[in-house]
């Protein structure tokens, strides 16, 4: 007969899960779903109460908060939660209920459930006769191990307590590569000093680097024993955390036998101990006092405990340094991993770690086809992780640059385009579980360990497809970028002293410029503000521009302020016109920034002395004409009969020269009309062919095509290139066309002139056009 609660706790767990992973389900009473923010008060407790679906709804909103507030689904990585998942959480589920049963059947199940865990991996990984312990927390098992052998060491501590210690101080030994901060926790949950954590540095000369020195640990350990210190235990390491490299166990369980130390290992390698064919450095891990599981993460098991084996035959050490318990509560930590064991079956279990194994040679084999991308494995036939990052001499020639002195910042500006690498692959290829690693020989490197997140993402031999794929597409554009930095470096000295190259290793791209405006006389807080008006105003244009090329302020905590970052390039951008670009853009904003200072006091000066100049013209024209023709009725009929030449000239105002002139010389000489129009006029040599994206240098082939389009364009520009000027007094001050802003900033104060002088000639010869109409139309009926 089967227990009803038992099904229902199945059932609930069922509907909960259905509720937090359907993010399109609604409230069935017809409400509208709340939104919930960080920054809300929380309300009162219900007086009423809630039931179930509404719950389960609140803890939907609050997982997916941060995804409403952006707007955007959320690009962290999520875990698969497979039928595997469902049985650990009901593990959870059931030992809540099972810890009201009555004391004595809670014993027996709990004793039956610790005892079957215990067996079943201490067989799976080849641990004979060893004893579990489970833990939330991957270090509380070291912990208690080291308690155990302080207990165990000195006989006195039951009573004495640490009293005992300061007679001969306890060492304990890790790894210059292991777990970060693993030694400073054992001593501050174990009460000792820091003197009494030894940390061994990694071979230097043979052997790998991430490797413990034995050699330089027998030295250490000698002389400890010379200053009255007791050797307690060793940190060993199957996979150490960056690299995945493995200590040489068997000579290290040697050395810990000879001067009688407790011998501990731990890594994510310990995992291929469940495969059939094991190598021999992994399989010494067998005869370690104790070693840390992680079963969940390499069977992507959710909230699943760590669990540690070890060995020692006095069962009342153990109980004093918490590894057993008597309460058959704390045994129920089991039940999850007791579950889902029991669901995946040993084939199942041997299966995801195999599958974990062979996506690791797979990348690995892939990555060797690469140029550029340099590898790092302890086996290349059996490594479950694979280091790789990219690696190119900066030192090469580049495309028309010297790169004398360039080598310095080499390691820095390689650990930042290969951080970049990894960030893009994480995004672009999320469920491949590749992250970025900082070792201290290598550098920066991308890391992928599938043992630690096939599982928990789902990786697939298809993801490890892709993501060769995108790293074979982001490899050409990195090395591009390495060897055109130089070359940017030097153009933008070029244009010293308006662009500034900004030294920033750190950005993974092709530098860092900033515009210097010219101003003399400025203060220095008025030229930091100039300085972040202009870069601002020159980037949002750069960002306008019909180009691939990124450009952005940098990242979010840089050093450099009020500066351009010019992101990664191809191998056909033309350096030397996109630094031009650059600087022709920065003056022309700092040359209208200028224009628009002055053009207020301009303007008014202008309008000030156009109205004296016209009055003044007003009393002549009185004078001369007499008092007689400006009576109304009178002054009609005698200008009629006697019309009279006005003498009244029109002026013009000179906006780039800030004066008003006549334009007697402009009727009379009619200079406008035979002025050429600066639309006429070309501004850049170099034209782009159709459909071709700015800073791009044209293919060798297309040549002859590219001369015959440009001379066709410029003749088209010519013919229907021309408009008619605006009437206002203010001129249009307009942006040049992005592939002319070369040759166009070398003249910009006489462009201005000329356009301030063409334009007014262009309206004085409009309105003489108007006035000479009537005289127009009767020579043509004369004609006719």
């Amino acid at each position: 007969m089967v227990d009803s609660t038992l099904t229902q706790v199945g059932k609930n767990l069922s509907e909960a899960m259905r509720i937090l992973g359907d993010g399109q389900r609604e409230l069935e009473v017809g409400t509208e779903r709340q939104r919930f923010s960080r920054s809300s008060i929380p309300g009162p407790l219900q007086g009423d109460g809630q039931d179930v679906a509404a719950i389960l709804h609140l803890v939907h909103n609050l997982i997916h908060e941060e995804e409403e507030e952006e707007d955007k689904p959320s690009q962290h990585r999520m875990q698969n939660v497979g039928e595997q998942g469902h049985m650990a959480l009901l593990g959870h589920s059931l030992a809540a209920y099972i810890s009201v049963l009555d004391r004595e059947r809670l014993r027996k199940l709990t004793t039956r459930i610790l005892s079957d865990t215990t067996l079943w991996l201490c067989r799976l990984f080849r641990y004979e006769n060893g004893s579990a312990y489970f833990h939330e927390d991957d270090r509380d098992g070291l912990v208690k191990v080291c308690r155990l052998v302080i207990n165990a060491r000195y006989e006195e501590y039951a009573s004495e307590g640490y009293a005992v210690l300061s007679f001969k101080q306890p060492v304990i030994y890790q790894s210059a590569s292991g777990r970060p901060g693993l030694g400073q926790h054992l001593c501050s949950q174990l009460g000792l000093p820091l003197s009494s954590l030894c940390t061994v540095p990694c071979n230097t000369i043979f052997g790998s680097q991430h490797q413990m020195d034995v050699a330089l640990l027998d030295k250490l350990i000698k002389e400890d024993i010379e200053a009255g210190k007791l050797p307690l235990l060793l940190i060993a390491n199957a996979g150490t955390p960056g690299a995945g490299h493995t200590d040489k166990l068997a000579r290290l369980k040697d050395l810990c036998d000879q001067y009688s130390m407790w011998f501990h290992v731990e890594g994510v390698n310990l995992a291929t101990l469940a495969l059939g064919p094991v190598t021999s450095a992994i399989m010494a891990a067998n005869r370690s006092d104790s070693m840390t599981l992680t079963p969940g993460q390499w069977l992507g098991l959710p909230a699943v405990t760590a669990v540690t084996l070890y060995r020692h035959e006095d069962p009342a050490l153990s109980l004093a340094a918490g590894l057993t318990s008597s309460q058959p509560v704390a045994k129920l930590r089991a039940l999850p991993l007791w579950l889902s064991l029991q669901y995946l079956g040993h084939n199942g279990i041997v299966q995801k770690i195999k599958h974990a194994a062979t996506l690791s040679q797979q990348l690995l084999q892939k990555l060797k086809t690469l140029a550029s991308i340099k590898t790092s494995v302890e086996d290349e036939l059996s490594s479950p992780v694979v280091l790789f990052k990219f690696s190119q001499e900066m030192s090469a020639a580049s495309s028309g640059g010297s790169v004398d002195g360039y080598c310095a910042g080499e390691k820095e500006v390689l650990d930042a385009f290969n951080r970049w690498l990894g960030e893009q692959l994480v995004q672009l290829v999320p469920t491949s579980g590749v992250d970025v690693v900082e070792l201290e020989d290598e550098g920066t490197c991308v890391r992928f360990s599938p043992l630690l997140t096939a599982a928990v993402l789902g990786t697939q031999q298809g993801d490890v497809e892709a993501l060769v794929e995108k790293l074979s597409e982001l490899v050409p554009v990195m090395s591009s970028t390495m060897c055109l930095r130089q070359d940017f470096r030097e153009e933008t000295h070029r244009h010293s002293p308006t662009l500034i190259y900004m030294e920033e290793p750190s950005w993974p791209g092709l530098g860092v410029v900033r515009y210097e405006p010219q101003a003399e006389g400025m203060d220095e807080s008025r030229r930091k503000q100039e300085l972040e008006k202009i870069n601002t105003e020159l980037l949002k244009k750069l960002q306008d521009l019909d180009t691939d090329i990124t450009f952005s302020t940098g990242p979010e905590f840089g050093t450099e302020e009020d500066c351009i970052f010019v992101g990664m390039v191809t191998e056909d951008v033309d350096v030397s016109e996109l630094v031009d670009t650059i600087a022709a853009l920065g003056r022309d904003i700092e040359e209208s920034g200028r224009l628009l200072e002055n053009m207020t006091e301009v303007v008014r000066k202008g309008i000030l002395e156009a109205e004296i100049q016209l009055q003044k013209a007003n009393e002549e024209k009185l004078m001369e004409e007499g008092v007689i023709r400006q009576l109304p009725l009178v002054g009609s009929v005698l200008n009629w009969f006697s019309p009279v030449q006005s003498s009244v000239k029109g002026r013009t105002f000179n906006l780039a020269a800030g004066s008003l002139d006549s334009t007697e010389v402009t009727y009379s000489t009619k200079a406008q009309t035979g002025r050429p129009s600066l639309q006429d006029t070309p501004s850049s040599s170099s034209k782009k062919l159709p459909g071709q994206r700015l800073f791009r240098r044209s293919v060798a082939g297309s040549d002859s095509f590219s001369e015959t389009s440009s001379i066709g364009q410029a003749e088209e520009i010519t013919r229907d290139g021309s408009t008619t000027p605006s009437r206002s007094i203010h001129p249009p001050i307009s942006q040049p066309a992005p592939e002319d802003l070369h040759s166009a900033s070398n003249v910009f104060p006489e462009k201005i002139s000329e356009s301030s002088e063409q334009m007014q000639r262009q309206e004085e010869a409009e309105v003489a056009s108007e006035e000479r109409q009537p005289e127009g139309q009767e020579m043509e009926q004369s004609g006719r």
